[in-house]
Parts: C-alpha cells; sequence; structure tokens
C-alpha cells in the first residue's frame, strides 16, 4: 500500500503524460488551423491576382512595349541609315559639308564686319567733304558779298 500512495502523491509522469498529450493534440489542431486558414487566403490572393492584376499588368506591358517597339524601330532605321551612310561615303561628304557651312558663317561675318569699318570711313569721309564744302560755300558767299556792297 505504501507504493500505491507513494504512486498517486509523488508520481505525477501519468498526469503529466496525458496533459502533454492534450497540449500536443491541441496544438496540432490548431496549428492545422492556422495552416488551414493561411492556405485559404493565399489562394484568395492567387486568385484575386490572376482575375484582376495580372490582366493589368499584361495590358499596361504590352501598352508599353508597343511604345518601346516603335522607338526601337526608329532608332534602328537612324542607325541603318547612318550606316548606309557610312559606306556609301556620304558621312564623310556630309561632315565636310558642315565644315564648310561652318567655314563660310564665319567668312560672312567676317566680311560684313569689314563693311562696317569700310561704312564708317565713307561715312567719315562724306562727313569731311561736307564740311568741306559747306566751308567753300561760306567763303563764296563772303566773296560775292563783297561785291554785292559796290
Amino acid at each position: 500500500e505504501a507504493g500505491e500512495i507513494h504512486s498517486r502523491l509523488l508520481d505525477h509522469r501519468p498526469v503529466i503524460q496525458g496533459e502533454i498529450r492534450y497540449f500536443i493534440k491541441e496544438f496540432e489542431e490548431k496549428r492545422g488551423l492556422r495552416e488551414l486558414r493561411v492556405l485559404e487566403n493565399l489562394k484568395h490572393t492567387m486568385s484575386e491576382t490572376k482575375e484582376h492584376s495580372l490582366p493589368k499588368c499584361e495590358q499596361a506591358m504590352r501598352d508599353n512595349l508597343n511604345e518601346t517597339f516603335k522607338r526601337c524601330k526608329q532608332v534602328a532605321s537612324y542607325f541603318s541609315c547612318c550606316a548606309v551612310l557610312k559606306n556609301n561615303g556620304l558621312w564623310i561628304l556630309a561632315n565636310r559639308l558642315m565644315c564648310r557651312e561652318e567655314e563660310r558663317a564665319a567668312q560672312w561675318e567676317t566680311f560684313m564686319k569689314e563693311q562696317e569699318t569700310k561704312r564708317a570711313e565713307v561715312d567719315e569721309e562724306h562727313r569731311k567733304a561736307m564740311q568741306r564744302l559747306k566751308e567753300q560755300y561760306a567763303n563764296m558767299e563772303k566773296e560775292l558779298a563783297k561785291y554785292v556792297s559796290f
């Protein structure tokens, strides 16, 4: 009887094992429900993405890809034109023409400056000639004034 009393009072292994089994059972059930909820939420998110977000993204991608494709075609045609010009030697000719145009612009500017200088010189000569004529006519009037007094 002492062994039975001892096991009932001091040996808690059967109770603890029962509690452990109960705890594990509850934990696994709750964990299973939690994982089930997580999987259902994931399924809902995936279906929403498939039905709504994916079509919007595809449409935006198509629109942007079409625009990008058009721009790439333009750039490719530009570079192919440049390649044709380079291959035909026209590229060098175009560069020479641009250099000559710049030279002509510089020559034109120099010419215009020279013309401005010459215009200033002509204006100065004209002013001096006008001054001489005024003086000459003033002298002639004085000479005439002498003869008029007779």
